[in-house]
């Protein structure tokens, strides 16, 4: 994840900036950078790499400014290189960026028309030049910023600065999370509590769509309207921690929150917007020439292949085996040579999945790992490692990592059908346009929150609930049951809609909640059906599907959760968001140590 610090200050910035920005390194990335005004010009030091390498450049070419921006880069748009690496310039206007912006080759294409020149391959110089470009049409820096970002599509957070003020940066907000930080006669812009711990404990979050004029005498805050609004300073405990839960109760619920952003640096890792495909990193198998894939996991990453088994048959037609790892390694499964096997894991440790990756190599099979941990076993053990970039994960209950999970393999399921010649190029542009749009479409799920809260607490009732889903809604569903029980203790089960007749209709009655997740797709009418089933018998039916889902289910619910209407490759990926929101507020309402639920551990490093 990108990381993003700002000052206002009193003193040189700089050195202040990259000892703010070590404290990010936790994130991942891959160069750095740091602007500052010097003399009333706009001055800037960046360099690929670690931050040592932009500690270097800094001792021989030091930067004096008062303020300053500065930011670690996971690379999204564009290669990793000093020319990609931000800040971003635009004749008098200085830029960082967290996220992607989604609408980018439209914008520039707008502004190439109009004669402006593109120095990088990134989506963040677009900003600079729209913000430069109402700067040039007379307009205030606050207004220039105001009217840019009403032109963004997508998950960003962002810093500006501008030459000739030297008393003025503007933050925003839109789906990645950034912080304010108070001082005396200074102020802070961090991506976290975290990197401003060493300046200040005075803390204000800004919420989706805010975006701020920061200046040393203090802040002012407007919403995208144009309204002032105010949002709560309040103490933090960056200090103390290394991973801080910022303003929300639980480190679940933060993670809950990082999605959009943890997605987005995770699917741009993997694909090039720009371009519309796959990248291709060399492999040791070519999916061209794969008669089948093996996948196999525990918990929540089983159900992350589960989806991805979807995946890979429709769009690459190319069969999957998907096993529970602590089956697979007993079952003595044959692995034709023709066969690649990926294992998936957050901690890279599951004992069980380990014992299945070494049973593939002594089989002499190709191994993939879908890993949270770069460095752990089952990455070390591996051919070939897939990190799924989701930062650090402190709940128990996977929230992040699984997206991430789901993220990683959409995109290794594109780039087979692409290498399998099942999709066109035209096709393979389309899907990876629709997988960029994932982190827009899961912060618009993160403010459902409310409702879910609501629903959360009328859950927190019942004994018992059922989950039903078809197509990849089946696997979401199994894994919705099992977040509700992992940190509610409910029980609760998730069934494959098809089979509701086949037993579980039985446990219908009005006692029963069940939860339907069944967005408006190819078989939504066919679970419509399994609905009307449940309702006949009294069932309490929690809908969560679409806007066209909601218009044409035509069934009275208990509660209906509707989300915008999606592209359905992301949907899996977008859905976990409200399935697991509802997990989380019934656990919470009903007071169970949601972060570290009784008897389970966030590593099983035993069998």
């Amino acid at each position: 994840m990108c990381g993003i610090v700002a000052i206002v200050g009193s003193t040189p910035v700089a050195p202040l900036i990259v000892d703010a920005l070590k404290r990010l390194e936790y994130r991942g990335y891959d160069s750095a950078g740091v602007a500052t005004i010097e003399s009333g010009h706009l001055a800037r030091r960046r360099a690929e790499g670690k931050l040592i390498n932009l500690e270097k450049r800094l001792r021989d070419e030091p930067l004096d400014g008062l303020i300053g921006i500065g930011h670690t880069r996971w690379a999204t748009h564009g290669v990793p290189n000093e020319t990609n690496a931000h800040p971003h310039f635009a004749k008098d206007v200085a830029i960082v960026h967290n996220g992607i912006i989604e609408n980018f080759a439209d914008l520039r294409d707008e502004l190439v028309a109009e004669g402006y020149t593109f120095t990088s391959q990134t989506d963040t110089e677009v900003v600079a030049h729209l913000v430069s470009r109402e700067l040039e049409r007379g307009e205030t820096p606050e207004k220039a910023a105001f009217n840019a970002l009403k032109r963004l599509e997508g998950a960003f957070a962002l810093a500006i600065m501008f030459r000739g003020d030297e008393d003025l940066i503007i933050g925003a907000r839109s789906g990645p999370p950034l912080a304010v930080g108070h001082g005396h006669g200074e102020m802070y812009l961090g991506s976290d509590a975290i990197a401003l711990s060493p300046f200040t404990n005075a803390i204000t979050y800004l919420e989706d769509g805010d975006w701020a004029v920061v200046r040393r005498a203090g802040m002012q805050i407007f919403d995208m309207n144009g309204d002032p609004v105010e949002r709560r300073r309040q103490k933090s405990i960056g200090t103390s921690f290394m991973v801080d839960k910022g303003n929300h109760r639980h480190f679940m619920e933060k993670e809950i929150h990082e999605q959009p952003e943890v997605i987005s640096h995770t699917l741009s890792h993997y694909l090039d917007f720009a371009e519309g495909k796959a990248k291709r990193e060399s492999l040791p198998f070519d999916f061209a020439k794969l008669d089948r894939i093996a996948i196999s996991a525990c918990g929540t990453a089983y159900l992350a292949g589960l989806v991805s088994k979807y995946w890979f048959e429709r769009y690459a037609r190319l069969p999957v085996d998907i096993d529970v790892a602590s089956e697979f390694r007993y079952r003595e499964m044959p692995m034709p040579k023709a066969s690649a096997a990926f294992f998936v894991s957050q901690s890279g440790e599951t004992a069980d999945t380990l014992a299945s990756l070494r049973y593939c190599r002594a089989e002499g099979i190709p191994i993939g790992a879908i890993v949270n941990v770069q460095e752990s076993t089952i990455a070390r053990e591996s051919d070939c490692v897939f990190p799924t970039l989701a930062g650090p994960e402190i709940g128990v209950a996977s929230t992040k990592a699984f997206t991430c999970q789901l993220s990683v393999l959409a995109a290794l399921a594109v780039r087979a059908a692409s290498e399998r010649g099942t999709i066109s190029a035209q096709e393979e542009k389309q899907l990876v346009r629709e997988l960029s749009e994932t982190p827009r479409y899961a912060t618009q799920a993160l403010k459902l929150e409310e409702q879910i809260d609501r629903v959360g607490r009328k859950l927190s009732q019942y004994k018992h609930v059922l989950y039903l889903g078809r197509g990849t809604n089946y696997p979401m569903a199994v894994e919705g049951a099992l977040k509700l029980k992992e940190i509610s203790y409910i029980h609760a089960e998730g069934y494959a809609a098809g089979e509701l007749k086949h037993g579980p209709i039985a446990l219908i009655d009005r006692d029963m909640p069940v939860i339907v997740i069944a967005p408006h797709d190819r078989v939504f009418d066919k679970t419509v059906s399994n609905m009307q089933e449940v309702a006949a018998r009294g069932g309490k039916i929690i809908l969560i599907t679409d806007k066209e889902g909601s218009r044409r289910a035509g069934i009275e619910t208990f509660e209906t959760i509707v989300l915008p209407d999606m592209p359905e490759i992301i949907a899996p990926i977008v859905y976990a968001l409200p399935v697991q929101m509802l997990a989380y507020h019934t656990a919470v309402f009903m007071g169970t140590d949601v972060d570290q639920p009784r008897n389970l551990a966030k590593s099983v490093t035993v069998e």
